[in-house]
């Protein structure tokens, strides 16, 4: 009895923390179509022409991944929700994943921080103008999208911090093995 009742607690704290896990990882799901859906929707008309966000391939980038984020935060959370133990595969699979996905977030935010800096501030020494002052909606709407983008990258530094600490607390570091059949010494250090 006394082994149904210990299995079962750990079970419980098991679905807490999947539940958890879960939705941390939903989160920036939702925060990345926000920001999709922002700078898809960033496009402004009038006297000066038209400006929209596929004009620059650097906003196209921050769309791209957004997308990218938002898929990968929907497959990770439905395979995070699964009660299924973690084994090393799985644990190293989130691991780089979450890595790999946190530097593409904040890599379109930078990129695109500076692109709105420049058409905010322009850049004279190479001739380019504040855009700004003439599409303002433009630039008001690209800096909510990217503001966004860096909450999203917040999120992933602390996924990919929690995909971390459960891969190293749980697993050992791989252990190399030589296989010394020559009779080589080898110095260890």
């Amino acid at each position: 009895m006394e082994d149904l009742t210990h299995k079962t607690a750990v079970e419980d704290e098991n679905y807490g923390s999947n539940m958890a896990e879960t939705m941390l990882r939903l989160l920036p799901m939702a925060l990345c179509v926000v920001a999709l859906v922002i700078m898809l929707k960033d496009s402004q008309t009038n006297d000066f022409g038209s400006l929209s966000y596929s004009d620059l391939g650097t906003f196209r980038y921050l769309v791209h991944a957004n997308g990218i984020c938002a898929a990968y935060s929907l497959l990770s959370a439905i395979v995070a929700a699964l009660p299924r133990p973690t084994t090393m595969p799985r644990a190293w699979t989130f691991f780089l994943l979450d890595q790999m996905l946190t530097y593409i977030i904040l890599a379109a935010g930078a990129a695109s921080t500076e692109v709105v800096y420049l058409a905010y501030k322009g850049d004279t020494s190479v001739t380019w103008s504040e855009t700004c002052g003439s599409f303002g909606g433009f630039c008001r709407k690209a800096t909510a999208s990217v503001s966004i983008t860096f909450i999203v990258g917040l999120s992933y530094v602390g996924i990919s911090l929690l995909s971390a600490y459960r891969l190293f607390s749980k697993y050992d570091a791989p252990v190399e093995h030589y296989n010394n059949k020559r009779g080589i010494e080898i110095a260890n250090y």
